[in-house]
């Protein structure tokens, strides 16, 4: 099962790494980070944008450990697009973290041995006898919806202008459906993961132009197609329009 786990799994040299970011080799800067650790935690620190700039730009930010990166450009694109609630970017930097890993985006959990390559083969999943794998395929609904149109926006795009595959539209509607779901699923309440999923269902749109950002800047930077624009565009303006 997947967790909002990230930032517990950051260590010492985690922490010494983002206060020699943040200070970029600044005595001064960094004692005074070094007491805003002490007295405020990991988190102020964690959000400053001086230590994305560093992750991105600065040679020691090449020695970052994968959750660090991962949690913090997450965060960033999260708080970017308006999203400020840190265990849902606990949570979506698990997802990356992973679904990374070999074929885990298409298996419902660890060492599972079914493998699943479109949402729709997870619909007899979602209301099985089994309580426990229902669960699991609902929350792998909306976290594979969430994996696919966050970060392969352009593939996605491109299937449907030249095949006529679905749109960013239907992995949202797709991906709110598994978190609701697994919302409602009483292993949610066991687990006290209810809130959690019924926000990335409310948010999901969100959660996707997020990390379209992420992968525009940082996976796929090169690409400059007339779906990619009309994708930027056409998320530019539904968002001016909601706020």
């Amino acid at each position: 099962m997947i967790l909002a786990n990230t930032r517990a799994r950051l260590g010492r040299e985690d922490a010494q790494l983002v206060v020699r970011l943040v200070s970029r080799g600044s005595g001064r800067a960094q004692e005074h980070a070094e007491a805003k650790l002490v007295d405020q935690g990991l988190d102020p620190l964690l959000d400053d944008p001086l230590l994305l700039e560093g992750l991105l730009g600065a040679r020691q930010g090449a020695h970052a450990s994968w959750p660090l990166f991962t949690y913090v450009v997450v965060r960033h694109a999260l708080r970017t697009a308006g999203e400020d609630d840190r265990p849902i970017a606990d949570y979506v930097a698990s997802i990356l973290l992973h679904f990374g890993l070999r074929q885990r985006a298409r298996q419902i959990a660890d060492h599972d041995d079914a493998t699943y390559d479109t949402l729709a083969s997870l619909g007899d999943e979602l209301e099985g006898g089994d309580a426990s794998r229902s669960f699991l395929a609902r929350a792998h609904l909306g976290n594979y919806a969430l994996w696919l149109s966050g970060l392969f926006p352009d593939h996605i795009e491109q299937r449907r202008w030249r095949r006529g595959g679905p749109d960013l539209g239907y992995f949202e509607e797709m991906g709110q459906r598994g978190f609701r779901l697994a919302a409602d699923h009483k292993m949610a309440d066991e687990h006290g993961l209810a809130p959690l999923f019924a926000a990335a269902a409310e948010r999901f749109p969100r959660l996707r132009v997020a990390l379209n950002g992420v992968s525009d800047r940082l996976l796929f930077p090169n690409v400059h197609t007339p779906e990619r624009l009309m994708r930027q565009v056409r998320d530019d303006t539904r968002w001016r329009a909601s706020s």
